[in-house]
């Protein structure tokens, strides 16, 4: 077979450099489209369903939400593995797919079930999809770097106007944010004063939220002129909840400011972000989608990052804490320097070893081909430019030259014998 496919070679020399030519030129074309990145993604297929049901314990949450969620999620095609996670306020259902399963199809499944879950849970929790990223996704951190602003102001710029505007970038799955406080008004009920008016909290929760609201009216014409009318409610400042009527009292209503007092404060906080020891920062983090290119992910980041400055308040800027294209860059650099290295090194020994260019040159063509294939290869099989491949590349190099080497040795010293004979 292999006798026969030298031959067929031989006889069309030609048409092998032309392919030879065309994948040469498809490596050159595949080396572009192919992801960077730096480290090898070997985390599992899976989707994350995430439910929040705050002030719950975690055995409640594990007997309400997670059990009903793992066992309604059972049974959907190409799922290895469900694992289920609970703790205070929240749950974690971690779906793990079979490798060959696309991860958005995937995605739509579980959506499709989440639909008859929601109604084995308690009212008012919806369970909802975590970001399309995988465990290495996370591949940029900022802070925001201001003096003279609160960590509230901070966390408010941040939630408000930084992330919307980064989570419009292709290729980013989702912007978490970190630090500060997330700003509330919080109202500090006096029991007493709620068994004196005969008011329960329940009614004060309702009426809470039913007055933050805009309520539609109808249209009315007048002079020829049509006017929509339209009751504005939405809570502006802390005036606004206090005048709130929630019951009444000997024929008069009562307010929220008659039975407790109204403050702005802080969200509940399970921890703080240190920066460096300097004390507490707000910040993002960057979640790249699935199969993405970390490193034009990244560029178009920091691009976004100086257009979205320009809109921040006089004296906040970005501060990266955490940048993967530094250890993409670097590492990418000192693989391709030791794969030049590695060429030249082999094609000096080739050359001195043979004394005879033509066949140093056969031996050298076969290099950049085979590393041509090597990348189209890579992107049928999805796998990114990382350290894991590149190495792998520059160790085969070894054995296709020691093939080459043997190959052509036996060929130039066969046509040697046959010219010394042809003499003699």
């Amino acid at each position: 077979m292999v006798e026969k496919l030298i031959s067929l070679s031989l006889r069309n020399r030609y048409v092998v450099l032309v392919i030879s030519g065309v994948l040469f030129l498809w490596g050159i074309y595949s080396v572009g489209r192919n992801p960077i990145d730096a480290i090898p993604d070997v985390s599992e297929n899976q989707v994350i369903v995430f439910t929040e049901w705050p002030g719950r314990s975690p055995q409640v949450i594990e007997d309400q939400v997670t059990f009903p969620l793992v066992s309604n999620l059972q049974g959907i095609p190409k799922v290895k593995n469900i694992r289920g996670s609970s703790m205070f306020g929240m749950s974690f259902v971690y779906i793990i797919f079979e490798d060959e399963a696309d991860v958005y199809w995937a995605r739509t499944r579980v959506l499709e079930r989440l639909s008859s879950a929601q109604q084995l849970l308690p009212s008012g929790v919806t369970p909802t999809l975590g970001p399309d990223g995988t465990g290495v996704g996370h591949i940029f951190w900022y802070t925001l770097n201001a003096k003279g602003y609160d960590l509230g102001e901070l966390r408010a710029m941040q939630d408000w106007y930084v992330k919307f505007a980064l989570q419009s970038v292709a290729g980013v799955s989702e912007v978490a944010s970190f630090g500060g406080f997330q700003k509330q008004y919080q109202i500090v009920i006096d029991p007493h004063k709620l068994t004196y008016y005969n008011i329960s909290l329940t009614n004060v929760l309702k009426a809470t939220r039913e007055n933050n609201n805009d309520v539609s009216g109808r249209k009315i014409e007048m002079s020829g002129m049509s006017y929509i009318v339209r009751g504005l409610g939405y809570i502006k400042k802390r005036e606004d909840v206090e005048k709130i009527a929630v019951g009444v009292f000997n024929s008069i209503p009562v307010t929220i400011q008659d039975i407790g007092t109204v403050q702005e404060g802080g969200d509940i906080r399970l921890g703080i972000f240190d920066e460096n020891g300097e004390g507490e920062a707000v910040g993002g983090i960057i979640v790249m989608r699935y199969n993405e290119n970390a490193d034009k992910v990244i560029a178009a980041v920091k691009a976004k990052m100086v257009e979205v400055s320009k809109g921040l308040p006089p004296g906040v800027t970005f501060k990266t804490s955490y940048d993967r294209s530094t250890l993409i860059e670097e590492a990418l650099k000192s693989v391709k320097g030791t794969l030049i290295e590695v060429m030249l090194a082999v094609s000096l020994v080739v050359f001195f070893f043979l004394l005879h260019w033509r066949s140093a040159l056969i031996i050298l063509i076969q290099m950049p081909i085979s590393i041509a294939i090597a990348f189209i290869l890579l992107n049928a099989f999805n796998i990114s430019s990382n350290i894991m491949s590149l190495t792998g590349i520059i160790l085969a190099i070894g054995v296709i030259v020691d093939d080459s080497i043997v190959m052509v040795e036996n060929s130039y010293r066969r046509l040697a014998n046959e010219s010394q004979n042809t003499k003699v």
